[in-house]
């Protein structure tokens, strides 16, 4: 089983529609696929139309109020075959404060995944912006991470925090995280998005994809509808971006970390 973490420590650089489109595209293949919302804003959630909350959501893994609930009473089937979702729930933003230097809860999610292994080829988290016991958790239970990366300056801050981040975590891991940068909505006709990702691929060489995810206002369409990417033709653009990325993801193996990637 493949477990992939998407998170970048800046909002709006498409986390939630790299997590959907990969998943729903891997799905599409056959791949049995699970998505998991590490986000209390639970963005993936509602656009799978899976809210947790009364159903159960990752938030219960954590057992902050008793018990934690068994990992597969919370994965919820979803109406695209081959692709399942465990959702989020707004309590989840409150598991810092509840859990504080409680032991053991960097690997709560690691010991889910592990009794999943049998169910799923591929698992997929989309992670919170913010650095705390969730992203902790998504990338303890990761083999790769997925960098989104808004092609202009300001994204490139977020980009900076979350890879400082991830050498924190890699120092508890005791062994590198492989990861790769995925330029995101990138306009050709604009300067300065030509600019940023030139700079990305000089700063970060391959760590950097090589697919970059257009502008594509199909794609915004395709999530207001609560469609995948694989299920939404018109989003010719960004659906072949996707579908480049996945088969590089796929065929190339992730980018070992050096100290010039770092």
């Amino acid at each position: 089983m493949r477990v992939w973490a998407i998170s970048n420590q800046k909002g709006g650089v498409g986390k939630t529609t790299t997590a959907m489109s990969l998943g729903s595209l891997l799905a599409a293949e056959g791949k049995r696929t699970l998505l998991v919302d590490m986000d209390p804003h639970a963005s993936l959630s509602g656009y799978i139309g899976v809210e947790g909350g009364a159903h159960g959501s990752v938030y219960d893994l954590f057992g902050v109020s008793g018990n934690p609930l068994p990992v597969r009473t919370l994965v919820h089937a979803t109406q695209w075959g081959n692709l399942s979702v465990l959702p989020a729930s707004a309590a989840m933003i409150t598991l810092d404060r509840q859990l504080g230097t409680k032991p053991g809860m960097g690997l709560v999610l690691s010991q889910a995944l592990a009794e999943l292994a049998p169910d799923f080829d591929h698992v997929l988290l989309d992670c919170p912006p913010t650095l705390g016991v969730l992203m902790v958790n998504a990338l303890a239970a990761s083999d790769r991470l997925l960098v989104p990366t808004q092609t202009e300056a300001l994204a490139l801050a977020g980009l900076e925090r979350m890879l400082r981040s991830l050498s924190m975590i890699e120092r508890s891991r005791g062994k590198p995280m492989p990861r790769t940068i995925v330029p995101t909505l990138f306009d050709a006709r604009t300067h300065a998005s030509r600019a940023c990702l030139a700079q990305l691929r000089e700063q970060y060489g391959d760590v950097v994809s090589e697919a970059v995810i257009p502008t594509d206002t199909q794609i915004r369409e395709a999530s207001a509808a609560g469609v995948p990417l694989a299920s939404w033709p018109a989003a010719r653009r960004g659906g072949l971006a996707y579908r480049q990325l996945l088969a590089e993801l796929l065929a190339k193996p992730a980018t070992a970390v050096t100290d010039a990637a770092a």
